[in-house]
């Protein structure tokens, strides 16, 4: 894009965070898991079609682009790729494990793990701070921090009262490694993640902000956690987000996919006490092989903050849409 477009979609970018304590509504899409066969590669652009028709801030894919048995390849990226970049509405994608960490299976190629990261960084974010799609928004990188600048895929926007950051959390255990010693990748990606979230739930304070939404696309089992019994790739993760949870006087909505049943539900609760944290949402996005998005509608000063329209997907209605 020339340089003046930029300059215009930055300046954009800026007058949205500003309006931190607007008052008008806006909405957003959410899906992932998705295409993992012919039939969902041929579905997807009518499913981006009918959020093209709706008048949303942005769309998020929560990663898994491929099914676990596909080839990690560059053509399959770049293919989806391309059907992101036809997303009217700005595009964010957080990185699923199909994507990367199990691309050293022999039916994915018996790729390594981190090369394959590194080509979906050049690929899906060529240039950080910004996102994918036709009208590509403007937001911040984790770049941007000299200590964790590897990780451009970890982004930051503020669309009204509502601060959103989207997550390098993969499935498979969040790439742990293997036996009992987390692997060199999941300790530096975890320092990455830590500092990144502080820093944003401290700016949601700071700026008196009404919500946060995280998104990634590891089930991070918040069901055990919440019992004491924390997968050991997760529990420094929602040990931090329960932490900034309670600390954070607004609502936090918690986005991932991974394990292909599409919800919404409060299954956080305090492992030192049972409490169920209240001010805590998760949705789970649908996931193969059933298609779909959810629509958010967020309305500030009314409570509940988001509030969900779920859409399973339709030939017939994406036919409409369009």
């Amino acid at each position: 894009m020339k340089t003046l477009a930029r300059l215009a979609l930055a300046c954009s970018g800026a007058l949205l965070a500003l309006s931190a304590s607007a008052t008008e509504p806006f909405s957003f899409g959410l899906f992932g898991d998705t295409p993992y066969n012919r039939f969902e590669r041929l579905a997807l652009p009518g499913l981006i079609a009918e959020m093209n028709a709706e008048p949303l801030k942005f769309v998020l894919h929560d990663g898994d682009i491929k099914n676990g048995g596909e080839r990690c390849d560059d053509a399959l990226f770049e293919d989806r790729l391309q059907l992101f970049q036809t997303s009217f509405h700005p595009l964010v994608f957080a990185f699923g494990d199909n994507e990367w960490t199990d691309c050293h299976r022999s039916n994915n190629g018996g790729y390594d793990p981190l090369e394959r990261l590194a080509a979906l960084r050049r690929l899906f974010f060529a240039e950080p701070g910004w996102t994918l799609g036709q009208n590509p928004m403007k937001v911040e990188s984790q770049a941007s921090m000299p200590e964790h600048a590897t990780y451009r895929e970890n982004l930051r926007w503020q669309i009204g009262p509502v601060l959103f950051l989207s997550l390098n959390v993969p499935g498979s255990d969040n790439n742990y490694g293997r036996g009992n010693q987390p692997s060199d990748e999941f300790m530096q990606r975890s320092a990455a993640l830590k500092a990144w979230i502080a820093d944003g739930f401290a700016l949601a304070r700071s700026r008196g902000l009404e919500g946060v939404m995280l998104a990634m696309q590891a089930n991070p089992d918040i069901e055990d956690f919440s019992q004491g019994k924390a997968n050991k790739g997760y529990r420094a993760l929602l040990e931090q987000i329960l932490a900034e949870t309670k600390r954070f006087p607004g609502e936090v909505l918690l986005v991932h996919g991974d394990t292909h049943f599409q919800r919404v539900d409060k299954p956080l609760r305090d492992p030192a006490n049972g409490d169920v944290v209240k001010n805590f949402t998760r949705l789970e996005t649908f996931g193969s092989p059933f298609m779909g998005w959810v629509k958010v509608d967020v309305e500030p000063g009314r409570l509940p903050l988001f509030r969900y329209t779920v859409l399973p997907y339709t030939p017939a209605r994406a036919d409409n849409s369009r």
